[in-house]
């Protein structure tokens, strides 16, 4: 690879900002360190509200491409979408994918019928003001439409539905939650990561609740993803299965895997979140189509699994770039 200058763009975290947000430091330092090693010069910038003047100054920059990390823009998931716009829109080439991936993906409620439209199951969904089309006895989560990385889950998010209920429910803002049914079983986070010959499905990650959690529902919340010392956090394990997963299911969420990358128009790389039932089949609970990049994460860890140094990683994305 001839040696080109990247710009890493990232969202600039708050002051006092938590740990989700300040994560994104952590995949900057990351990716800039094995860019060096590759040979790509590099330098940073910090997305603020500010960020179509901020964009803009990239254009007389006239880097050879752009690092996109950006997750959100002032700590808001659904902006997010905006910095490929407007790379598109300077003509500056990025990683990552391209603003209609991004923007359709970012949406649970745009993800779901999409999904629906592809024939893949899903848990569905309801916007909170028709939760009185929600059947008793059943057991629901709700979501932040726009927000990843667990942001605004936690244990209360699952609840099993009564009429009581609906009121309550009915306060929730329509263009910002969404009503699922609760997929109870095992989940898995499938990362895919393109390469010469198409893309390639990584290693499966399960992530395994250990310790008895009594009446907490066995899902990754805001507490289990960030909050270290609780009870979630500690309980909620990474595991890669390998051979000691059923061949038949591995194969079916392969091909669930591929099947997303191809009908959202995924580049470079991307998460898909699968939720199996006691039956032992699959359903999509999300499409992440910017997956965290730090040294801790779930996609660092599969590709590791997959006996990929994260260079090779890296010059596997930088060679799918939006152009």
């Amino acid at each position: 690879m001839s040696r080109k200058k990247c710009c890493i763009l990232f969202n600039q975290p708050h002051e006092n900002a938590l740990a989700d947000e300040l994560d994104v430091l952590d995949q900057v330092e990351f990716v800039e360190t094995n860019l060096h090693k590759i040979g790509v010069e590099t330098y940073r910038k910090g997305i603020t509200n500010d960020f179509m003047r901020e964009v803009a100054e990239l254009a007389a920059e006239k880097p050879d491409f752009v690092f996109n990390l950006v997750e959100s823009i002032t700590n808001k998931g659904e902006l997010c979408y905006f910095i490929p716009a407007l790379l598109n829109v300077h003509s500056i080439p990025y990683t990552g994918n391209p603003v209609e991936a991004m923007f359709i993906t970012t949406s649970k409620a745009f993800t779901v019928k999409i999904l629906k439209q592809a024939g893949i199951n899903n848990p569905g969904g309801f916007p909170p003001s028709q939760c009185n089309q929600l059947i008793t006895g059943n057991m629901y989560i709700i979501k932040p439409v726009w927000e990843d990385g667990s942001l605004g889950i936690t244990g209360e998010s699952v609840f099993t539905f009564t009429p009581e209920m609906t009121e309550k429910l009915k306060k929730y803002d329509d263009t910002h939650w969404l009503i699922q049914d609760f997929i109870d079983g095992r989940e898995f986070n499938i990362s895919v990561l393109s390469g010469e010959n198409g893309p390639e499905v990584m290693p499966p990650a399960e992530m395994v609740f250990h310790n008895s959690w009594d009446d907490k529902p066995k899902i990754v919340d805001f507490r289990a993803k960030w909050e270290e010392g609780t009870f979630e956090y500690e309980n909620t394990i990474r595991d890669f299965p390998g051979d000691q997963l059923n061949p038949l299911l591995k194969q079916r969420i392969d091909e669930i895997a591929l099947k997303c990358w191809k009908i959202f128009d995924l580049k470079g790389y991307a998460r898909v979140d699968i939720r199996v039932d006691s039956n032992d089949i699959p359903y999509v609970i999300e499409v992440n189509a910017n997956p965290c990049m730090s040294p801790d994460s779930g996609l660092v860890a599969a590709t590791r699994a997959a006996g990929l140094a994260f260079t090779d990683v890296l010059s596997r994305i930088i060679n799918d770039l939006n152009n």
